[in-house]
């Protein structure tokens, strides 16, 4: 197998998915940072990758691929062990639903770049900012908690016994909330969940405090 290549930064949680991924995956790769806060992913050398001028950036087998969650199942189909979505095709939509509400609902308004325009254009300073998240981030988890709490599917973790796609976006999530804040204890099952999985290796070694351009 080709070593694959990793473009990403350390804090982003859509690289923190894509390293859980990996990681849980057992792949090897080669890590090249991008600084999101000094501008490097707008760099003419990262366009050429990824004309977005957004991280995760993976580098296989000749091909560059973006988008975490485009790429976290291209690896779950090209390495089916263990797998991140059931066998079921229940199970694949109910996992893909509670994994799009973090991915899709909650994270693309609050990334750096949105904050970073309510502070240029709205004027918005830091603790707007965080005003900002935080409301976000709740109103995404009251519902997520909410499911997570009645429907029968749920387990030890999303769904079930078995880590999957649902929970490594839960995962980067909550560790992008601790940088504003957010007091888990409002969602009691959710949390328990996610603090089962920082237990799990493979979450530790990906986390953003591990990666070697940490600050």
């Amino acid at each position: 197998m080709t070593r694959p290549v990793l473009h990403n930064y350390f804090r982003s949680s859509t690289s923190y998915r894509v390293r859980i991924a990996l990681a849980l995956k057992g792949v090897d790769y080669d890590y090249t940072a991008w600084h999101l806060r000094k501008g490097e992913q707008r760099s003419e050398g990262f366009l050429v990758l990824n004309p977005q001028g957004l991280v995760p950036a993976l580098e296989w087998q000749g091909a560059t691929y973006s988008q975490s969650l485009a790429i976290i199942e291209l690896l779950d189909e090209k390495i089916p062990t263990p797998p991140l979505l059931p066998a079921d095709a229940e199970g694949r939509a109910r996992v893909r639903s509670l994994a799009q509400m973090i991915a899709l609902d909650i994270h693309p308004i609050n990334n750096l770049r949105v904050l970073a325009y309510l502070k240029e254009h709205f004027g918005a300073d830091e603790a707007a900012q965080a005003d900002w998240f935080r409301h976000w981030v709740t109103l995404g988890f009251d519902a997520l908690e909410a499911r997570l709490a009645s429907e029968p599917q749920t387990g030890s973790f999303c769904h079930g016994e078995a880590v999957g796609l649902a929970d490594i976006c839960l995962a980067a999530q909550i560790v992008n909330n601790r940088r504003f804040g957010l007091d888990m204890s409002r969602w009691p099952v959710t949390g328990a969940i996610g603090a089962r999985l920082m237990e799990i290796d493979a979450f530790r070694r990906a986390a953003p405090d591990r990666q070697p351009d940490s600050e």
